[in-house]
């Protein structure tokens, strides 16, 4: 369902609806769970990392869906927080774009966890910044961020900026033509991400044209 206009072009809904019809994209539409050997993954990439020295890779969860959307079941949530709860040599990354119903679906959270919330104009990040603030100080993850992905705007962050900060362009998906992000837009947020002491993180530019040579940053959090 789409929720912001960062989704207009949603990767997911063409993949998964228009490409492939496996789901209907939309509030009321049945959510399809994945596959037990998909869930198995996980408990085999854990064992490969527990020789790493410390080195626990990052899992980005749920790339077609959204672990706090409404129409979820509460028992697939309890199931994947038991599954990050086994696997403690990975950090789970939980991106929403409903940072607001994180407090309401859970009262605490893995500890290997991290909670990431979207955030693609000045309005998103103004309206959801307190929220995920507010989550960091009730359930404690490994670190908070932000996915300004598609960056559709210039944006002053603040010191409830998240720990980590993501951004990148649009790239086309069917009939949607990729917006235009001014690389400027980036650079401001890195500037102000190395003022507020935040980890930068530039992953591509609208339609993966080349990245600028001062924009080649990409910098990792330290997981709690």
């Amino acid at each position: 369902m789409k929720v912001g206009p960062g989704c207009d072009g949603c990767y997911a809904e063409n993949l998964m609806d228009h490409r492939y019809g496996r789901v209907r994209w939309g509030a009321g539409e049945p959510r399809i769970r994945t596959s037990v050997a998909n869930w198995r993954k996980p408990v085999q990439w854990n064992r490969d990392a527990s020789g790493r020295d410390g080195h626990r890779p990052f899992v980005f969860c749920a790339s077609l869906a959204d672990v706090f959307d409404n129409e979820v079941d509460p028992l697939w949530r309890s199931d994947l927080f038991a599954l990050i709860d086994a696997t403690p040599n990975l950090v789970w990354l939980l991106l929403t774009k409903r940072i607001g119903n994180v407090l309401k679906m859970v009262t605490t959270l893995p500890g290997n966890a991290a909670i990431g919330a979207t955030m693609v104009t000045q309005e998103e990040y103004d309206r959801d910044r307190m929220k995920l603030a507010a989550v960091k100080e009730a359930l404690s993850p490994a670190f908070t961020f932000g996915s300004f992905e598609p960056l559709l705007g210039p944006i002053i962050l603040d010191k409830n900026a998240p720990d980590w900060v993501i951004v990148g362009g649009e790239t086309d998906q069917g009939q949607h033509k990729a917006r235009m992000a001014d690389p400027d837009w980036f650079r401001g947020i890195r500037d102000q991400c190395d003022r507020l002491d935040r980890k930068f993180f530039m992953k591509q530019m609208t339609r993966k044209a080349p990245i600028p040579h001062d924009l080649l940053i990409r910098q990792w959090p330290e997981a709690a």
